[in-house]
């Protein structure tokens, strides 16, 4: 399906792509500690909103 030379771009950009977002998210910590402080609170809501409605849709199949 894919060349060789396909897969080791692939590799090597998505090693790139996860070292960059490391490098920009360590820089940035100390702001997001202090701008985002309740965002975990918000991703938690998120989530059980989420696992609430698929236990509902698989509660009335």
């Amino acid at each position: 399906m894919f060349t060789k030379g396909q897969l080791v771009f692939g590799v090597l950009f998505a090693i790139a792509f996860i070292v960059a977002l490391i490098y920009a998210y360590r820089k940035d910590i100390k702001l997001h500690n202090k701008h985002y402080k309740g965002s975990l609170w918000v991703l938690i809501a998120f989530i059980s909103f989420i696992l609430f409605i698929v236990t509902i849709k698989w509660l009335f199949q």
